[in-house]
Formats: structure tokens, C-alpha cells, sequence
């Protein structure tokens, strides 16, 4: 018990977590101080959520920034299942190394480099620089980071399941439908949520792709920021924050669900 805690041990836990959360809990905090300094407090106050929503370029760069979160993240999720179902089950084909480094380039890849390398793919086909080259752009570095989740749960997943549905006439599409994917699925949702919160947060890229009229709510915060740190910030960035972690817990409620449901499948399939 002795060697699981001590002091030292005690002291780093609370120093990282201070570290990390600390100016999360203080910018939820002044998102409802009343005084438009954002470093005194003046009261307690909902006001500057009022202004937030009430300011039109804000709200049109969160409708494009919402339109491309959930537009890309799900075309991100098919094509990474879809690639890591066939570097996991496909075996060895002529290609499988390119086609892996090609996968996980972007994870290594800097966003000033693929950024760059869009805009100049963009601008030699003729492409107009908008919502679509965003989201095209978004799939290109969130795809991989799909893979990774689904690949990691493809590893540890029974290929037996799937053998048993083929040999009992499943093809191997409806294997895939009936056995393969409900069993995934909570690594796929995850790698939906990871996609969705990087096409969020994501700015480098976007500011590279984006064109007048397709302003993303972090270009947006960036350039209001270096005007001068604005409370209407705190209280999208805390809007934000709500989401993501509702998000966060909701999938992980999902997750515990369906574990518990296949264990009690399995403890019944042991009975029976």
C-alpha cells in the first residue's frame, strides 16, 4: 500500500491535474464575470452568452464549423474502418506497406506541411477554395486516426466469430454487418468522436483550405483573439467545452453498455 502512494506520488498527481485543468476551470469561471476585463471580476453575470448569440459571424462560423465537424468526421470514420478492416484482415497483398505509410503519414505529417499540400493540390485542380476543400481536407488528416482506434480493435478481436457466420452461409459483407461491426463499435464511435473533436479544433489546416466565406469558429476566435481577448470567448470556448464533455461521457456510457450487454451474451451462450 505503502509503495502505490506516497507524498511525491500525491504532489505530482495534484501539480498535473492543476496544470491542466486549472485555466479550463478559470475560463468557465469568467465566462460569467460581468465586467468586460476578463482578468477582474465584477460580478456574476450571463450576459455575455446574450452578446454571443447574438453576433452573427460567430454564429455562421459555428454553423460551418459544425457542418464540417459532423460532415467529415462520418465520411473519416467509413473510409478509416473500411482501411483498417483490410490492413487487419487482408493478410499480405502487394501494396499493404505503401498503403499502411500512406494511412498513418498525417499522424507524423506537421499541419503546416499538409495544410500547404492541399492548398497547392486545391489550386492545380482548380478547385475554389470553400466548405469542401475544408471538409476534404479534414478527412485527409482525421481518416488515419480512425484506423488507429479500430485497427487497435481489430487486434484483440476473434476472427472465430466471423468464421462461424461465413460457415453458417453469412457472405462476408453481412458477416461483416451482423458480427464484425456491432462488436467494433464502440472503438468506432470513439474514432468518430476523435475525428469530430480534431475537425473541431483544428486550425493550421482550415486556414490553408478556407476560403472568404467559409470561416471556421477557431479562425474565428484566433482572429478575434489578437484583437484583444474579447468574454464572449470564454463563453463560446466554455459552449465548447459542455460539448465535448457531454460528448465524451455519453460515448463512454455506450461503450460500458454494450461491453456489459456482449458479457451477458457470452455468459449466456456459456449456459445455454
Amino acid at each position: 500500500m505503502n509503495r502505490r502512494f506516497s507524498w511525491f506520488n500525491a504532489t505530482s498527481l495534484t501539480l498535473g491535474f492543476t496544470f491542466l485543468y486549472l485555466p479550463i476551470i478559470i475560463l468557465v469561471l469568467y465566462s460569467f464575470n460581468a465586467s468586460k476585463l476578463v482578468t477582474v471580476w465584477g460580478g456574476f453575470s450571463t450576459k455575455w452568452y446574450g452578446e454571443l448569440f447574438r453576433d452573427q459571424a460567430f454564429l455562421d462560423a459555428a454553423e460551418v464549423t459544425f457542418e464540417v465537424a459532423i460532415i467529415s468526421s462520418t465520411v473519416a470514420t467509413i473510409l478509416g474502418t473500411t482501411a483498417a478492416y483490410v490492413l487487419m484482415r487482408a493478410g499480405r497483398f502487394a501494396g499493404r506497406t505503401l498503403f499502411s505509410g500512406m494511412i498513418y503519414a498525417p499522424l507524423v505529417m506537421p499541419e503546416v506541411i499538409l495544410g500547404l499540400a492541399m492548398l497547392l493540390l486545391f489550386i492545380s485542380i482548380g478547385l475554389d477554395r470553400g466548405i469542401l476543400t475544408i471538409i476534404l481536407a479534414h478527412i485527409t488528416f482525421t481518416m488515419c486516426f480512425v484506423s488507429v482506434v479500430v485497427s487497435s480493435r481489430l487486434v484483440t478481436f476473434d476472427k472465430s466469430l466471423e468464421e462461424a457466420a461465413l460457415d453458417l452461409g453469412c457472405t462476408p459483407f453481412d458477416a461483416f454487418r451482423s458480427v464484425t461491426l456491432p462488436i467494433i463499435a464502440p472503438a468506432v464511435i470513439s474514432g468518430w468522436l476523435l475525428a469530430f473533436t480534431l475537425s473541431l479544433d483544428d486550425l493550421v489546416i482550415s486556414q490553408f483550405v478556407a476560403g472568404p466565406s467559409s470561416t471556421t469558429l477557431p479562425m474565428k476566435v484566433f482572429s478575434s483573439v489578437r484583437l484583444g481577448v474579447n468574454p464572449q470567448i470564454n463563453a463560446l470556448s466554455t459552449i465548447l467545452i459542455s460539448i465535448v464533455t457531454i460528448g465524451v461521457i455519453t460515448a463512454s456510457l455506450v461503450s460500458k453498455r454494450q461491453i456489459a450487454q456482449q458479457r451477458a451474451d457470452e455468459q449466456a451462450a456459456v449456459r445455454t
